[in-house]
């Protein structure tokens, strides 16, 4: 009877406090009330080992990554554990509170126990070993017909996705902030690993270390090729630039970045076509990689690498980054579609071929990874869906950023330049609050606010999200024979597809990406 009625005291000196508080102060203690429970959800009731992956059903019955995922799995390709780490570190930073800081070292402890022996990740890691590993590649992994990444198991590490380059910027992040010593042995093992794979003219492959002996539906293995897609290139020279701002002025870390932002010059493609392929063989021409990526110019990857041709000016003054965009902006021009070819607003072929500078669309025909298969033509109609064969780009912005860079003063651009010697420049205080929404099927959509998200916040500690991606569950090898039914614009094929696609009548689940997102909108409530 005393405990009881100590307790109820308790609650009503509380209640009291509350009430007494300023309306500011009362906002920022129910914004970060709300944090709390929701990251503890997510820390001590689904995380495993540390770890995340994107999305999950309430029962845990069934989780996903990019595909379905064994209990076992963490995903490490982004919004995975990196990610969470990121957001765990700027919640703390947001509110001090030392709860954020250790599920960010959780999530580090994860990643760790995942690194590959080479110093990279995989996109996922397995805590079952690698029995569990195989098992999921020879059911789950290897039926994914759009998914062709998935159909093989390397054993290696990927730079692929972004996964190992979240990884590494988390390490370094978290090292950083407090100087424990206990990150440095996978810290240095990472920019080891991007030291090592990176070829002498400047690229890095796929995938590390090389494993040539693959031969992708009777094409040499592509993960050895010097990659740009997914910006594999751009994500390594950040992170370099980072080991080199924060960690002191390593010479082969500086001379990593310069052979790295030279390999964009060299492998430019010459006259009448200077643009770039996805990935570039060792002799640097345009080469193919997945079946529905052939060796062909890509427009987005042209306009991708302006981009970056541009900020490594803005990094060194050099103008030799600025000499050859003109012509890749004249040659995006060249192969824009008249106005009745546009579809959904983007007006640019995805591929363009090579000596011809005809657009190639792509398409498939079957049913599964066993009878189908994926094809390119001149044929602009009916092309696959999950990988579009047109692109949105703005030539115009481009151009008129460049003209801006090009009447600008070289030394007075690149004057506060990471790479410029001298004092070390910190890292960002907030890593995800500026950053594009988290690219995740089954993360929610809409407007969010801080007031929404405190009373949609459910018992439980989570956000109930409709998980409109699925996918089949293992039945079984595909079939020789396609089944009854056209699939060539579907995201999945017939039932034995493990592939994801939307589901007829999503289901109410968790999802890390609704949390990721979330979250950061109470992190920036705070306004610290």
């Amino acid at each position: 009877m005393r405990s009881t009625v100590l307790n109820t005291l308790r609650w009503i000196m509380l209640a009291l406090a509350f009430v007494a508080l300023p309306a500011r102060a009362q906002n920022e203690k129910r914004i970060e009330d709300t944090m709390k429970r929701a990251t503890r959800f997510m820390v001590e009731k689904v995380a495993t080992n540390g770890g995340y992956v994107w999305s999950y059903l309430p029962d845990m019955s069934r989780r996903w990554g990019e595909m379905e995922a064994f209990p076992s799995m963490i995903w490490v390709q982004p919004p995975g554990t990196a990610t969470m780490g990121h957001l765990f570190l700027d919640a703390y930073h947001a509110t001090n509170d030392p709860y954020y800081y250790e599920a960010a070292e959780k999530a580090a402890a994860a990643l760790i126990a995942i690194q590959h022996e080479s110093g990279g990740w995989h996109y996922f890691g397995d805590f079952g070993g690698e029995p569990s590993i195989r098992r999921w590649y020879d059911t789950i992994g290897k039926n994914a017909w759009r998914l062709e990444e998935f159909q093989h198991y390397w054993g290696n590490a990927t730079f692929d996705d972004a996964g190992t380059s979240e990884s590494m910027q988390f390490l370094l992040r978290l090292y950083v902030e407090k100087h424990d010593p206990k990150y440095l042995p996978a810290l240095k093992k990472a920019l080891g690993f991007v030291l090592e794979s990176q070829y002498p003219i400047g690229g890095w492959p796929q995938r590390y270390p090389l494993k040539p002996d693959f031969s992708h539906h009777g094409k040499p293995d592509y993960t050895g090729f010097i990659t740009f897609n997914d910006d594999v290139a751009g994500e390594n020279i950040r992170f370099l630039i980072m080991c080199y701002q924060v960690l002191g002025g390593d010479v082969k870390v500086m001379d990593a970045i310069t052979r790295a932002m030279n390999v964009y010059l060299v492998t430019q493609h010459g006259q009448p076509q200077p643009g770039w392929g996805l990935q570039h063989s060792l002799d640097l021409k345009p080469i193919g990689a997945r079946t529905y990526e052939p060796t062909a110019l890509t427009t987005h990857t042209t306009a991708a690498n302006v981009r970056q041709l541009m900020s490594f000016y803005r990094l060194t003054g050099e103008t030799k980054f600025l000499a050859r965009i003109p012509e890749a902006l004249d040659w995006l021009e060249s192969v824009k579609l008249p106005d009745d070819k546009v579809k959904n607003g983007r007006a640019y072929p995805t591929f363009i071929e090579i000596g011809t500078n005809k657009p190639l669309y792509i398409h498939r025909r079957g049913s599964n990874i066993v009878n189908g298969e994926y094809y390119a033509d001149y044929n602009p109609d009916r092309t696959i869906t999950h990988y579009s064969s047109f692109r949105a780009i703005n030539v115009p912005a481009l151009r008129k950023e460049y003209e801006t860079l090009r009447a600008s003063n070289p030394a007075e651009i690149a004057k506060d330049s990471p790479l410029r010697p001298g004092v070390a420049k910190p890292l960002p205080r907030y890593w995800l609050l500026d950053e594009v929404e988290t690219s995740d099927l089954n993360t929610a959509g809409g407007k969010r606010g801080p007031d929404a998200l405190i009373k949609s916040l459910n018992a439980q500690g989570w956000w109930p999200t409709e998980l409109r991606a699925t996918s089949n569950p293992y039945a079984g090898d595909g079939s020789p024979t396609p089944a009854p039914g056209d699939f060539g614009q579907t995201l999945v094929g017939d039932a034995t597809d493990t592939s994801p696609h939307n589901a007829e009548k999503p289901v109410i689940g968790i999802s890390t990406g609704t949390y990721i997102e979330n979250m950061k909108v109470l992190i920036a409530a705070l306004g610290r």
